[in-house]
């Protein structure tokens, strides 16, 4: 049940620039750019999904409601599908996506069209039939994905650490107990030492932390056949995605069960019970247990104790089966020091999205080093100042706070 924190915690990984990477991408791309708002308030939506038609090419907004999109030529005739949970889904053509366009996203209401509908009544056997259908709603076959992988921790406000890599996947079929492969196509970090210590060097996660929210995948890490009846579900008001209907469910681990466990909200397909999102917390409210999990190793004269761990997966659809496609991580720690005024407080988030996939094999054309899950990332800021570093990569866009550290890091090493 709580590996999926150690592995949050202890799995980091070495960037390699690998000499070939999974696909073949186009050299001539062309961008597109823009924000997501909220039709009526103007609010910018957060990791809304925008899928180029006809391919597996995709991108999630920013926090912000930002988003870029590289298409290649070919592609560029092609239509471009904006969803998100709650709202209208919107497509419209890629020629139509004007530069810095902004894209307005109305709220629908919760329609029972279907009348042949069954509410089901209990919650906690619906999640269970969601495990028990993962062979029937999820690929069922080796999938070869690209991703864009993005990880900043932070002492208190200020940045200490910025990672980000394009990776390779191995994404085994949701039928079989293998574990997924990651390998590293293009990557870059720079960390101030300065700002961290002996205990914040131990908070990296790395992409496979970020595989392992994919709780349809690896659902030992949470809903594993003996915790499952240490929680309680029941369901939340509905909601819709790509206009159709999604059951929301909320648990939480039980009041006699005292060990931290796990709380959150799964939204299930009402007509496949495919879980299309996850995003749950671990309860840390027994700091002295909860820390046990999280920390390996420490200086006597450090208490450390997590005051957040928050965990997001979502995933996309294809010709009727369901897919891993992004995954957000938040952990933040305090550290309070013997003799010591002030505690120290450090936040590591982490996002990996998925922005292509291939079925054929044959689209590794050369073998190439696999990623181990308890190496770490390697010092390569060098990119930082090459403003086409990532070329034709779809990325995340970076937040306000992450261009200003990526200006920093730029106009230092210009200095240097």
């Amino acid at each position: 049940m709580n590996q999926i924190v150690n592995k949050s915690i202890k799995l980091t990984t070495t960037l390699l620039i690998l000499m070939s990477c999974l696909f073949s991408y186009a050299q001539n791309t062309q961008e597109f750019k823009g924000q997501i708002l909220d039709k009526n308030t103007n609010k910018p939506l957060a990791l809304a999904d925008l899928t180029v038609t006809k391919s597996n090419i995709s991108t999630v907004s920013n926090s912000e409601g930002e988003f870029s999109l590289k298409v290649p030529e070919n592609l560029i005739n092609n239509s471009v599908v904006v969803s998100y949970l709650g709202y209208q889904k919107l497509e419209f053509k890629l020629l139509d996506l004007k530069t810095n366009m902004t894209i307005y996203l109305e709220q629908v209401p919760t329609v029972l069209a279907e009348i042949d509908l069954v509410t089901p009544q209990d919650a906690a056997e619906l999640v269970k039939k969601t495990f028990a259908l993962k062979g029937d709603n999820y690929f069922n076959e080796t999938i070869f994905m690209t991703g864009f992988y993005r990880e900043t921790i932070k002492k208190r406000n200020r940045n200490a650490s910025l990672s980000e890599a394009v990776v390779t996947i191995k994404k085994q079929s949701y039928t079989t107990n293998k574990s997924d492969d990651i390998t590293l196509i293009k990557a870059r970090k720079n960390t101030n030492y300065a700002r961290l210590d002996t205990v914040a060097l131990k908070l990296q996660g790395g992409p496979f932390s970020s595989l392992y929210t994919d709780v349809i995948k690896y659902p030992k890490f949470i809903f594993s056949n003996n915790t499952m009846a240490n929680y309680d579900f029941t369901f939340g008001r509905t909601t819709q995605i790509d206009n159709k209907l999604v059951y929301v469910v909320n648990f939480i681990q039980k009041k006699t069960i005292s060990s931290p466990m796990y709380y959150g909200t799964l939204y299930i397909d009402a007509k496949t019970s495919a879980l299309t999102s996850a995003s749950y917390n671990l309860n840390v409210e027994n700091r002295e247990e909860a820390g046990k999990l999280f920390v390996r190793k420490k200086p006597l004269t450090a208490t450390v104790y997590p005051t957040e761990a928050s965990y997001r997966v979502n995933y996309r659809t294809k010709d009727g089966k369901w897919y891993f496609g992004y995954s957000n991580i938040i952990l933040t720690f305090k550290v309070n020091w013997k003799n010591r005024w002030f505690n120290s407080k450090y936040t590591l988030q982490s996002e990996m999205a998925i922005t292509d996939w291939e079925i054929n094999e044959n689209a590794v054309k050369t073998k190439t080093q696999k990623l181990r899950p308890n190496s770490i990332l390697q010092n390569k800021a060098s990119g930082f100042s090459d403003p086409d570093f990532w070329g034709a990569y779809n990325i995340i866009e970076p937040e306000k706070s992450i261009e200003n550290a990526i200006n920093k890091i730029s106009k230092q090493l210009k200095k240097e």
